[in-house]
């Protein structure tokens, strides 16, 4: 599968404007740097700042409407957007507080409505475009002590596959992909001791694919990294 490993052609998206979030590390940084090295012009954002890195909140409807107006007044429509923020809480559901609850649905499934929402007008208008949201192993299986992640995740599936369907006729392809264990800091705290089967530039690769690579029927897809 061209396209699906670590590396990518140079300019395969040369040209391409590329939104990511939660681009400051894991695997959301991995798919930053690989679709810049693909030639695309990212525009990424995560919570906290960093270098090339823009502050946004993606539960946050007012965050998400500022960085949204900044891209577009800078760099135009996206032609790919990467949905990958996220965070997790481990607890029991009846340990659950109602914050972690509401922090964790915010950051995963609000986060993934709210931003695809705020470019979604402009990539209609445009008649093209690529949208891959970061779902997870616990957006099609459930995992005792992640009962908030795991309904955030299968959101984030059935979210992807609706998404798809409302604008197949607009030339916009939507998939989603389904990471199992991951060597990041979000596994370290939702799974702990667990042992990654892959890297984040491993599950990168498959993005890649999906936004270069992945025929324009390939849509309303979830594919699974995993064994």
């Amino acid at each position: 599968m061209s396209g699906a490993g670590q590396s990518a052609d140079a300019r395969v998206l040369a040209g391409k404007v590329a939104v990511v979030t939660g681009a400051s590390r894991g695997i959301g940084r991995a798919i930053a740097e690989l679709l810049a090295g693909a030639g695309a012009r990212v525009a990424g954002c995560a919570r906290h700042a960093a270098e090339g890195v823009a502050a946004c909140d993606v539960g946050r409807p007012a965050d998400v409407e500022r960085f949204a107006a900044d891209v577009l007044g800078r760099l135009g429509p996206p032609d790919l957007l990467i949905n990958n923020a996220g965070t997790v809480t481990r607890s029991r559901l009846e340990e659950t507080s109602v914050e972690s609850w509401d922090g964790v649905l915010d950051a995963n499934l609000k986060g993934t409505f709210l931003v695809s929402r705020a470019f979604l007008a402009a990539m209609r208008a445009r008649r093209s475009g690529r949208i891959v949201n970061v779902a997870s192993i616990s957006g099609r299986q459930g995992t005792a002590g992640l009962t908030a992640y795991c309904a955030a995740k299968h959101g984030v599936v059935g979210l992807t596959r609706a998404l798809a369907e409302e604008v197949r006729a607009d030339g916009i392809a939507v998939n989603a992909v389904c990471p199992g264990s991951v060597d990041t800091e979000m596994l370290k705290a939702g799974m702990p001791g667990a042992r990654p089967d892959m890297s984040p530039a491993d599950v990168a690769g498959v993005v890649v694919y999906l936004c270069a690579y992945a025929p324009p029927a390939l849509t309303g897809s979830c594919v699974d990294v995993f064994g």
